[in-house]
């Protein structure tokens, strides 16, 4: 049975750190941009899922038909999401961390 062996752990700590500050930075950096209605909403959101903007087409707004705007503005944001989970492929990412890629 083999021991324990600290410089082992320190360097697979190390590894994690570092590719969990790559994910970090790429997150910060990965911008995308989703719209809905033929453009009437468009919904920029970066790579840690935060809105950055919602751009609401004054002629969407004239029409008086809340309930529509808010179903484009929800497509709009879950189309931004999903953007973002393709552009992080976070299974991908997490297949390279140490442990993590075996479960």
């Amino acid at each position: 049975m083999g021991g324990f062996d600290p410089k082992q752990l320190q360097e697979m700590v190390s590894v994690a750190r570092r590719q969990y500050e790559d994910l970090m930075r790429k997150m910060q950096e990965t911008v995308v941009e989703s719209s809905s209605g033929g453009g009437s909403v468009t919904v920029r959101m970066n790579g840690q899922k935060h809105v950055l903007r919602v751009v609401i087409d004054p002629e969407a707004v004239k029409s008086g038909d809340i309930e529509m705007l808010q179903d484009l503005v929800t497509a709009a944001v879950n189309g931004a999401v999903q953007k973002v989970d393709e552009a992080m492929k976070i299974g991908d990412l997490l297949g390279r961390l140490p442990g993590i890629g075996s479960l």
